[in-house]
């Protein structure tokens, strides 16, 4: 097959698996509505979008109520000689005056702990300039988005699991119906030697072999039947539902599909995109660790009251502003090592998205290759089906004419079943591996009739 006519197939079935599904992607849809996973995910989305708004805090102010009581007993103190600085002086007034308005004082000890002393205050801060906030809040918008492929990675996965199972269903489905037109052959068949046998044509030995045939169809149909039951429980616990549900029938993937274009392009995988965002995140990590070399600096206001005995009046109250600056000079090489370190893993990660890159791209050729041979997997089956439908009309002619063995007509019915078995496993098959491709580059829209975040 060219490679102009691989393409138009691989994009035949993709706008099938893609776009004229109505009824699967309900189911996806309700997958996506009903998985725990999901909604786990969902809600370490919802974590991590308020870990970045608590972030983007850090750079307004913040206002704090802060009180301190001080009871104080012994300690240090400091001598003030009062009575020899001013007994002279008040003798000296007394005798002027000749009074005793101004007594004697004693010298005093003055407690360097305050006593009964209360401060009361609202301290506003503000961080006029600190790069470790602001890369802080870049990581955090960075998990954010990381968090944001986490979902569509499982969604993704989940939408391709869901799709092969349903084909499979399916396919259970038809096999279900080619068994029972296999029994309406080895009834037919029955039928004929009876008459064969009735006008001595014919050996009991045959009739007994065409018995022992529907017996055999009727066997493997009722395994068909509950293999078939065992994928519609497996469909139904991949979208979350009671595992007997019925599950619709889209009748659409026995016709044939319209023409829409293909991407080759592994670029929009989740796990590039993670790494890639991890990259980013490793960045922001180096450039953090060389902001020592930016001071911070920062802002505060107080606005309180402060006084002994809770005394409250304008000499009490207070306000104080400041501004604070602080520069790490030296920290014996620790900010150093912290940017080598950094600057290792930038390299490991690019070391891990190469290798990432590699492996997808080969799952993607590997995706494509086994389309490829499904195609002509299918386009055989037809053939082999055709030609065994041709071949077992003119077997059962000559059978009934007496020119043919019945052990050649078992063997043209054989074939014929086993032909059209083929041409169901190998048609559902296409639509496996393309939905494999379709996981492998990524094209589904995971986010479809999803809400915003």
């Amino acid at each position: 097959m060219n490679k102009k006519k691989q393409f138009i197939w691989l994009s035949l079935i993709l706008s099938k698996v893609c776009f004229s599904q109505s009824i699967l992607e309900q189911y996806i849809q309700e997958g996506y509505q009903n998985n725990q996973s999901i909604q786990q995910q969902e809600l370490t989305l919802e974590k991590s979008v308020y870990a970045l708004k608590e972030a983007k805090s850090l750079f307004l102010p913040s206002i704090s109520f802060m009180t301190d009581y001080f009871l104080a007993g012994g300690g240090r103190t400091v001598d003030f000689p009062a009575g020899d600085l001013l007994n002279p002086v008040y003798s000296s007034l007394n005798q002027l005056t000749n009074s005793n308005n101004f007594p004697q004082l004693d010298n005093q000890q003055i407690l360097l702990n305050p006593d009964n002393f209360y401060d009361i205050k609202f301290r506003t801060t503000l961080p006029l300039l600190n790069l470790e906030i602001d890369y802080n809040r870049r990581i955090k918008r960075e998990q954010v988005e990381m968090q944001k492929l986490e979902i569509d990675l499982y969604k993704r996965e989940l939408a391709k699991e869901i799709k092969i199972a349903y084909f499979q269903y399916l396919q259970s489905l038809e096999a279900i119906k080619i068994y029972e037109n296999a029994l309406k052959l080895a009834r037919e068949s029955k039928r004929i030697n009876e008459s064969l046998f009735e006008n001595d044509k014919a050996n009991r030995t045959t009739l007994l072999r065409a018995e022992n045939e529907i017996t055999r169809f009727e066997a493997i149909r009722e395994n068909a039947i509950q293999s078939s039951n065992s994928v519609k429980a497996y469909f139904n616990f991949l979208i979350n539902k009671d595992l007997n549900d019925p599950v619709l029938v889209d009748s659409s993937y026995q016709s044939a599909a319209i023409f829409l274009g293909d991407s080759t392009s592994i670029s929009e995988r989740e796990e590039l995109l993670k790494l890639k965002i991890g990259g980013n995140i490793t960045q922001h990590l180096e450039r953090l660790s060389k902001s020592y070399i930016v001071p911070k600096l920062n802002t505060f206001l107080d606005l309180g009251s402060q006084g002994f005995d809770w005394q409250y009046d304008n000499n009490t109250r207070y306000y104080f502003f400041g501004v604070s600056l602080q520069w790490d000079v030296f920290a014996s090489g620790r900010n150093h090592y912290k940017i080598k370190q950094a600057q290792l893993d930038n390299k490991i990660l690019q070391a891990q998205t190469d290798y990432v890159f590699s492996q997808l791209q080969l799952q993607f050729n590997t995706s494509v290759n086994n389309f490829n041979t499904s195609v002509f997997s299918y386009q055989a089956a037809i053939s082999t089906f055709n030609s065994s439908q041709k071949f077992y009309a003119d077997i059962l002619r000559l059978y009934k004419e007496g020119q043919a063995l019945y052990i050649e007509l078992l063997d043209a019915q054989n074939q014929l079943i086993q032909s059209e078995l083929q041409v169901n496993i190998s048609l559902y098959d296409t639509y496996i591996k393309a939905a494999e491709i379709e996981r492998a580059n990524a094209s589904l829209n995971v986010n479809i009739h999803s809400d915003e975040k």
